[in-house]
């Protein structure tokens, strides 16, 4: 063994993925030990890190090409030793030269000195921070600063990074290509206006606000003012997903939906104010979208928005049925508080999508008009692949039996579904025409009546839901 070349050894090391694995073969064979030693660029650690920094200098040592370090505290008690504080980033900006991706969750000793030092890390490209409530917007600021190379930037539950100057100073460098902000209460949808130009470059924006905070007169009014009617430079988005946002008519994030000729991925979740009007233009616009979910709120309380016409009809739907040949996935889903007689989407508009687009996977949570008769058009939909009904109450067991007819259906998932039994499934068992059949929370589908209807059952009933 130990006269095969570095080459092979290396090769062998390579295809050995995970760290427990790597870390044995390393203890019974000293060269391995030494090549995966210089071989080694992700690590992550958490709260067995102890001490914090010692540890950490001895794993810089070990390791000097890392590129990639996670470290998580998930799950810390102060029991388990001091976590790891600024002095620990300064040991990383100093013997890590090569890192360009880190990632720090529940950091709660980290401030903006330790993002300070890090910002002589020149090659860092990736900065993703969950739950750093020390970190504030000056912080991000010295750090964009200083790592000039800086392309994705991740912010979750970062109470105190209010949104000042790092991100004018992000959009003026137009370097800025994958940006995460969640529930991030300082930063609301007006405050990405300042991304001005920096728009020009971003690939993927995910902007979700805190829910607790939607529905508040003075929140909502401050993000609808804060960013007036102007041009958004986003021709290279290609993933947008906005959750609890507030889209004011003809400014703000309803600009970025119109300007999208990139996108193929699009998320909308519970949010305020989107219109026809702005799913009508984005069609029109983004030819090449392969993905889309609406997730469509029943409230819309918001004085600010009271004499807008909000709710989605079929025409925004069959627009995009005109207009992106190539949508593959598609999630349409109604917020717990919708009643039946107030569904946006109709039964036609639904199934135009189906008929005129190569949809493959196709999820309906909440959608009451979708019946046995939409069940029934499947039967001609020669790419459906995997088929999701949460809380589709209209299905009954007439229309879950023609699932035996799907040309191409491979996966079928059902949830809190009350109108189907096993009567519904009779058809499937034995016929190997389903892969997959995952049943949850269905009352009246017994664990019996899953069985042998597809090759992977997997059945789970909970029926606390109901009550």
């Amino acid at each position: 063994m130990e006269e095969l070349p570095d080459q092979l050894v290396w090769e062998v090391l390579g295809r050995i993925k995970k760290t427990q694995d790597r870390n044995s073969v390393s203890l019974a064979w000293k060269r391995i030990h030494d090549l995966e030693r210089e071989q080694r660029e992700f690590l992550k650690v958490g709260c067995g890190l102890d001490p914090a920094n010692d540890a950490l200098t001895s794993l810089c040592r070990r390791f000097p090409n890392l590129t990639r370090i996670e470290i998580s505290y998930s799950g810390w008690m102060s029991k388990l030793g001091k976590q790891l504080d600024d002095h620990g980033l300064l040991i990383l900006s100093e013997r890590c030269p090569s890192l360009i991706d880190l990632t720090l969750c529940y950091c709660t000793y980290v401030t903006d000195m330790g993002l300070c030092h890090l910002s002589s890390c020149s090659k860092l490209r990736a900065l993703k921070l969950n739950f750093t409530p020390s970190i504030t917007g000056c912080g991000i600021l010295s750090l964009a600063v200083g790592c000039k190379s800086l392309s994705t930037l991740h912010l979750i539950r970062c109470l105190n990074v209010s949104s000042v100057e790092w991100l004018e100073y992000l959009g003026r460098q137009e370097i800025l290509e994958d940006l995460l902000i969640k529930n991030c209460r300082a930063i609301g949808e007006g405050d990405l206006a300042k991304l001005g130009s920096g728009w020009k470059r971003l690939k993927r924006l995910q902007f979700e606000v805190d829910p607790s905070f939607r529905y508040m007169k003075v929140y909502g009014r401050l993000a609808v003012d804060k960013w007036q009617k102007q041009w958004v430079p986003c021709e290279s988005m290609e993933e947008l997903s906005l959750v609890n946002c507030l889209i004011s008519p003809g400014r703000g994030l309803a600009c970025v939906l119109g300007k999208c000729n990139a996108l193929e991925k699009l998320h909308l979740d519970m949010c305020v104010g989107v219109r026809d009007i702005d799913l009508i233009t984005l069609a029109q616009r983004s030819t090449n979208l392969k993905s889309l979910s609406l997730r469509v709120p029943s409230d819309f309380s918001l004085p600010i928005l009271m004499n807008n016409p909000l709710r989605l009809t079929d025409e925004s739907i069959k627009a995009i049925a005109n207009n992106c040949s190539k949508l593959e996935s598609l999630k349409i889903s109604f917020s717990d508080g919708e009643f039946p007689s107030f569904s946006s989407f109709t039964l036609t508009g639904i199934l135009s999508l189906i008929q005129k687009c190569p949809i493959r996977v196709l999820a309906l949570d909440h959608v009451y008009s979708f019946s046995d008769l939409g069940m029934e058009s499947f039967c001609s939909a020669h790419y459906l692949d995997v088929l999701e009904l949460v809380k589709c109450q209209e299905i009954s067991d007439e229309g879950l039996q023609l699932v035996q007819h799907f040309p191409k259906l491979s996966i079928l998932r059902l949830s809190k579904c009350l109108g189907v039994t096993d009567i519904g499934l009779k058809p499937l068992v034995g016929s190997q025409k389903l892969e997959l059949l995952t049943v949850e929370d269905c009352p009246q589908i017994t664990e019996k009546g899953v069985q042998g209807a597809a090759r992977t059952v997997s059945y789970r009933q909970d029926l606390s839901w109901m009550y």
